[in-house]
């Protein structure tokens, strides 16, 4: 079994994460999804950023059709 650990929040912050649960979603799955969704966002945002400063080649390549 997991251990179960505490988070101290604000009542502002507590009530609007409550806001977000979904009827019988605990806030274990809430906290998991929202996790997953900033990885997300913070990888799209790093692509964003090498694709506007990075240097890139053009690779020249055969690619043999598998069809």
């Amino acid at each position: 079994m997991a251990a179960t650990k505490r988070i101290p929040v604000s009542e502002g912050v507590w009530a609007e994460i409550s806001e977000l649960k979904y009827p019988g979603q605990t806030f274990d799955d809430l906290l998991s999804s929202m996790a997953e969704q900033e990885k997300k966002r913070r990888f799209i945002e790093d692509m964003d950023r090498i694709e506007a400063n990075g240097d890139f080649v053009e690779l020249d390549f055969d690619v043999s059709d598998t069809d």
